[in-house]
């Protein structure tokens, strides 16, 4: 590879004034790569961050220097035996549809071998030599060498590609005994065919690759289909868009818009970065990142998100960020982190892939100086056994048994409008006990809602004065009123007070009980006053709305066993009154953020293991002390960055519906951990004994994944 092989003019330069690039990275069978080309990357000079995504090959690196040092990491990953390129949409759909094709004509070429092998094993297994006579012996001998040994190098080049690229390297994976155990077969069959010999294997070893090829295969299209969730989201970064210049209007790369430059987005068109409108109003789906399934209005000064559709009409928007730095950008990173993550019992797969390939090796190599030195039996039987032992204890099925669960568990909580953040999140959520709620912006909205009824013509006069505010409660009031307003004059607002003004010569006043000269009012609830001269008109109450679902939430963690408290800032009273109304077991009122991390770390020292749910920034120490954390969409920056997970939309189900599936995925985890033990505990015996041979190998080994993998997919049967 030249010294200057272009990535560095693909590298590009973030906001701290590090550098970053985005590749793709082919090769990949298993955790383990993951986790080999992580670690090498960290340890190069000056990189802060190597992320590799198992479901895509997208690779994200971050590193402190200058941009063409991305060259050595480049250089460093395909002496690793890895394969790297540009990650482009287009060139990455290509790239997939190739290796579709090819595993496809692998496949065709290997199947096609195998029918025609197998018609002339027919009559090697029924008569005997002395019948046959070694003439006839021979010569279907030399048509099946004919046939297979073509098929071999050209099918089982998945296989030997990959093995060589790990062996030039000084390092091994699952493909070096599935290359050997090829090798070896079909070389034993060809040296015994010359010699007139009569171990000659050739179906054995078409089927073991046809089979072997099967597995290959599945996993690629589970695989593929796991990376459409991530590069459907990712095709709406790409693309080109409209940019106003003046009066001229040029089309652009969305990942070429700048912060400032205005955005004409067409009715039906994806909006492809954060912005806010400048001109316009719309109906704006926004079920992609909120959840709700009914389109929001927007207007002049409202901020719109990648991703989102505009339904109705033609907006002009103002670029806030960047497409990389985008909230579905930041979806997508989510997505994949999630994806990736080592959970413990990644790390366990890890390990066992890690320690299999000595471990296989050394058992095949004394089944073959058992069975040869020690029980006399012929080199070729001799051979055919450790090759068998080879191939049976091939660990698809232990590589396969997390990242399948992993990746449809978090396809399941994309659906229901759930983000994950870190791949473990789910096995701590799993294991809660306990789980803490907070009330504000969790529990309940986090947004004044007005209560009540009143009178049309009062509630016209209040809302004429409330548009004029910026205040929470006026703006609250000013949307409940949906007909015409009054023309008022000399309108002036008092900053913390209230707000004034002139109607038909009388002066309207909306505040405050005390700007508003009501004094000794006592209430729980939030209040402004609509005064005309010194009289008042109505007194408008504001309340924090309980979620519609909160109750139902925590009675399915009750049901669960799970203890639930209420963990608020607020006053012990409308605390109980949220309590009470949810039937949370504990509840806590009055609490700093001190005392609410200071009781977290007593119940974490009695052994709990804790759910907490928050929004705000008083939460977010506790949120990245808990057991696992999840946080609401609209919860701050600070709060989101703490959690574990992030829910959107307005349904606190989302919590317990985490919970439901965490539990199940962890459960197919450990059983399909059970079924690959119990496999091996079995297979590898049988294989040792001499009582299984390459072609049964082959189909228990394909078979051991398939159970992995079906058994997986029971993750999406809707639980109880």
């Amino acid at each position: 590879m030249p010294l200057d092989s272009g990535y560095q003019y693909l590298a590009f330069q973030n906001a701290q004034g590090t550098y970053g690039i985005y590749l793709i990275v082919r090769g990949i069978h298993c955790g383990g790569c993951i986790q080999k080309i992580e670690q090498a990357l960290i340890q190069e000079p000056g990189v802060r961050y190597a992320r590799l995504n198992f479901s895509t090959g997208r690779l994200s690196i971050e590193w402190i220097g200058s941009a063409d040092q991305v060259e050595n990491y480049v250089r460093h990953i395909e002496k690793m035996g890895y394969q790297v390129r540009p990650f482009h949409q287009e060139t990455e759909k290509n790239s997939t549809e190739d290796e579709h094709k090819f595993l496809l004509m692998c496949l065709g070429v290997a199947g096609f071998a195998m029918g025609n092998i197998m018609l002339l094993s027919v009559g090697l297994w029924t008569t005997s030599a002395e019948t046959m006579g070694s003439a006839t012996r021979d010569l279907l001998h030399w048509i099946s060498a004919l046939i297979a040994i073509p098929a071999v190098m050209f099918s089982g080049r998945p296989f030997f590609k990959s093995a060589y690229h790990a062996l030039k390297n000084g390092r091994t994976n699952m493909d070096v005994p599935i290359s050997v155990g090829l090798t070896l077969a079909t070389s034993m069959s060809l040296f015994e065919t010359i010699h007139h010999g009569e171990h000659a294997y050739f179906d054995s070893a078409i089927m073991l690759m046809f089979f072997l090829l099967i597995g290959r295969y599945l996993d690629f299209r589970a695989r593929r289909h796991a990376r459409s969730a991530a590069h459907d989201l990712m095709n709406k970064l790409s693309g080109f868009a409209q940019i106003l210049e003046g009066e001229q209007v040029r089309p652009i790369p969305v990942k070429d818009i700048k912060e400032g430059m205005l955005v004409l987005i067409s009715a039906g068109e994806n909006i492809p970065i954060d912005g806010q409108v400048v001109s316009g109003q719309t109906h704006v789906d926004t079920s992609l990142v909120t959840g709700e399934t009914l389109p929001r209005l927007v207007a002049p000064g409202e901020d719109v998100y990648a991703g989102t559709v505009n339904q109705s009409a033609p907006i002009t928007i103002k670029a806030m960020k960047v497409a990389e730095q985008s909230l579905l950008a930041d979806i997508i990173r989510l997505m994949e982190k999630a994806e990736q993550g080592q959970a413990r019992y990644v790390r366990l797969a890890d390990r066992a892939a890690r320690l299999y390939t000595p471990v296989v090796h050394v058992v095949a190599l004394l089944s073959f100086l058992m069975w040869w030195g020690v029980w006399g039996t012929p080199w070729q039987e001799s051979l055919m056994i450790a090759v068998t032992v080879l191939i049976i204890t091939c660990p698809c099925a232990l590589a396969l048994a997390v990242p399948v669960v992993q990746v449809l568990a978090s396809g399941q909580l994309m659906k229901q409008g759930i983000l994950l953040k870190s791949g473990d999140a789910l096995e701590r959520l799993s294991a809660i006990d306990t789980a803490f709620f907070d009330k504000t912006g969790t529990l309940t909205y986090g947004k004044p809602a007005l209560v009540g009824e009143y009178d049309p013509t009062i509630l016209q006069m209040a809302a004429s004065l409330a548009v004029h505010s910026q205040h929470p409660l006026s703006r609250t009031l000013a949307q409940a009123y949906q007909g015409n307003l009054l023309s008022l004059s000399q309108v002036k607002e008092y900053p913390g007070q209230g707000i004034s003004g002139l109607y038909n010569g009388h002066t309207l006043k909306l505040g405050s009980a005390d700007w508003c000269d009501q004094k000794n009012i006592s209430s729980s609830l939030m209040q402004i006053f609509l005064m005309k001269e010194a009289d008042v008109q109505a007194v408008f109450t504001f309340e924090d709305i309980l979620r519609p679902d909160a109750n139902q939430t925590i009675q399915n963690f009750r049901r669960q066993d799970i203890d639930t408290y209420l963990l608020s800032g607020d006053r012990q009273v409308i605390a109980n009154q949220i309590g009470q109304q949810t039937g949370i077991n504990h509840i806590q009122g009055d609490m700093t953020p001190v005392q609410k991390h200071r009781f977290l770390t007593e119940q974490k020292a009695k052994g709990h293991h804790i759910l907490m749910v928050g929004d705000g920034l008083n939460d977010a120490p506790i949120l990245a002390e808990s057991d696992v954390s999840m946080a609401p969409g609209t919860a701050i920056d600070m709060a989101q960055n703490s959690a574990d997970l992030i829910f959107m939309g307005d349904s606190l189900l989302s919590v317990s519906t985490a919970h439901r599936i965490a539990k199940k995925a962890q459960r197919l985890v450990k059983e399909n951990f059970a079924l690959t033990i119990l496999y091996n505990i079995i297979a590898i015996p049988l294989a040792f004994a001499g009582w299984v041979t390459p072609f049964v190998a082959a189909l228990a080994m394909s078979g051991s994944s398939l159970v992995v993998i079906a058994n997986s997919y029971r993750l999406k049967e809707k639980s109880t």
